[in-house]
């Protein structure tokens, strides 16, 4: 089935209702996706290892 051979079915469904019922057919527009965090790069070895060596460096500093 076809987006719009479903959405024609929808029609007939809700066209149906309002006649044999006499009732109301309400739509609601879909829901917004959540906001997605934003990127961010996983660090890799040799950054950790970069990291660990500025780290080595400010603690030799701070002991003179």
């Amino acid at each position: 089935m076809t987006k719009d051979e479903l959405r024609a079915e929808l029609e007939r469904q809700a066209q149906r209702y309002k006649d044999v019922y006499g009732g109301e057919v309400l739509t609601y527009a879909a829901q917004p996706d959540p906001e997605r965090r934003p990127w961010r790069k996983k660090a890799s070895l040799l950054d950790q290892a970069f990291q660990q060596e500025i780290q080595k460096i400010e603690r030799a500093k701070e002991a003179d």
